[in-house]
């Protein structure tokens, strides 16, 4: 089990302070071991065991607290008097009216508390206005490049880029030796967690909303995936995708298509990421898939595409490092990424190769249309092209991931 030390790091950064510690992704992208992974730091660090109270309410044994009169009356009895509690609530949003268990646990002295959950309602509604200003989230993703090499100790690493994309960094399968077999069952299944457990639970447990239709149909939900799946890295837009829908030969509103739309990313399977335009914000955004192993589940092999991949796995890290990514644009121009990290803005593109002079301006003039002066990269698959061009750093993406 690779050590997930970035997260670790975050964790141990707001220990003991007054906030709930709010984890949140896609389901097994690793929340659960970074839980175990925190609570041996703790203990290592001189925590007792009595100390760590932790509940997973994916697993059956836990199915008699996932009723809050009872979780909040376990976890009150079981509290170490005069010293800090570190309480830990796996996937909580099983749990009804979670979080009123969870503003009664916050209130108490001594008490450090650490919840998980595989929807982003997870922070909406209720508990949003309960715990405003009073919580800090951490998002979850799968395995980083530089994870997944960790992992699977010294090899290529051009091998392990290619399998990377192919079967994805979520950590299970990540720690096969050959997951060729085994990866579209594994999938499969996640997806289908996805799909029906997660979304039906967001049925169940979101406050009626009279202009928010049910996603129920989920023949419909895997059609709007594929859509998605599909369009990885290119512009896309609630009517273009009911647009496709009617071309297969049924009608959809666009409000029934963004209602589905906002299932798929409550779920974390798909992330959106707004245009930010370098002279004036603009409306229009992209979505990237979380894994691009089920994006391999979701589409037929002739759709796959390295560009779309790339530009996905680049997104992902730029989520990790940076406290927001946009898609960018200058006039007619397209800029891959805008990262932003305090006031600091890095813009980024991405490309296959640049060989060739057509594929060399073509990413590097958006680059420098930009006057400002903060830094402009290129990252590229191709190793022969690095240097420094006027200010505008080109860097082998492999080495860049690996940083």
């Amino acid at each position: 089990m690779v050590e997930r030390e970035d997260y670790l790091s975050k964790l141990l950064t707001w220990k003991d302070d007054k906030l709930i510690k709010v984890i949140t992704g896609m389901r097994r992208s690793g929340k659960s071991s970074l839980l175990r992974q925190y609570q041996q730091k703790l203990l290592a660090s001189g925590v007792s065991p009595d100390q760590i109270i932790s509940l997973n309410f994916d697993d059956p044994q836990c199915e008699h607290y996932r009723e809050y009169h009872r979780l909040y009356q376990y976890v009150l009895d079981r509290l170490v008097p005069d010293q800090m509690n570190y309480i830990f609530l796996d996937e909580v949003q099983m749990v009804p009216d979670f979080q009123k268990a969870v503003d009664s646990l916050f209130i108490r002295e001594n008490v450090d508390l650490y919840i998980t959950g595989s929807n982003a309602y997870l922070l909406s509604g209720e508990l949003a206005t309960l715990l405003s200003g009073r919580y800090v989230e951490i998002n979850m993703l799968p395995l980083s490049f530089k994870e997944y090499c960790a992992l699977k100790g010294p090899k290529e690493k051009e091998r392990m880029f290619a399998d990377y994309l192919t079967y994805g960094a979520l950590p299970y399968l990540a720690a096969m030796d050959d997951p060729s077999e085994k990866v579209d069952v594994y999938l499969e299944g996640i997806y289908n967690t996805i799909i029906v457990k997660d979304i039906e639970l967001r049925q169940q447990r979101k406050e009626p909303d009279p202009n928010r239709r049910k996603v129920s149909d989920l023949s419909l939900l895997g059609h709007i995936a594929r859509i998605l799946a599909v369009s990885i890295g290119s512009p896309i837009s609630v009517q273009s995708i009911a647009d496709s829908i009617a071309s297969a030969g049924r009608m959809i509103s666009p409000n029934t298509v963004s209602d589905y739309l906002d299932a798929l990313t409550e779920s974390y399977l798909f992330y959106p990421v707004e245009r930010y335009d370098v002279r004036r914000k603009g409306t229009k955004r992209k979505l990237y898939i979380a894994d691009l192993g089920l994006r391999r589940y979701l589409i037929p092999q002739q759709h796959w595409d390295l560009g779309a991949s790339v530009e996905n796995t680049v997104y992902l890290e730029l989520l990790r490092r940076y406290s927001a990514v946009h898609v960018g644009n200058i006039g007619r121009m397209k800029v891959d990424f805008v990262a932003r990290k305090g006031n600091c803005l890095c813009y980024f593109q991405v490309a296959e190769s640049l060989l060739g002079q057509d594929a060399f301006e073509r990413e590097i003039t958006p680059l420098r249309a930009i006057r400002d002066n903060y830094p402009k990269t290129i990252l590229t698959m191709d190793p022969y092209t690095a240097g420094n061009y006027g200010g505008i750093e080109v860097v082998p993406m492999l080495d860049w991931l690996l940083q």
